[in-house]
């Protein structure tokens, strides 16, 4: 299992700096979501930074949300 979000930083969308339990700061890119259902509401920028990690989760207010695996595999490391 890999570690859980406890904080979340929009940058340019479609960037988010994500920390984990672990310690580990890592670059998540959502653009590849962008164009799929709920996410096409992240394409506004002041909604996008209205994300908020709970529970060792990302949310937006309407829902939509990423798993803590999907984070931390799909994002990389911030040198």
């Amino acid at each position: 299992m890999n570690p859980t979000i406890v904080t979340v930083e929009p940058r340019d969308p479609p960037t988010l700096i994500l920390t984990f339990t672990n310690g580990e700061q890592r670059c998540f890119d959502v653009s590849p979501y962008l164009n799929k259902g709920i996410f096409k509401e992240l394409t506004n920028s002041a909604y996008f930074r209205s994300v908020r990690a709970v529970s060792g989760f990302i949310v937006w207010p309407n829902g939509q949300d990423f798993s803590p695996d999907t984070l931390y595999l799909r994002s990389v490391p911030v040198s």
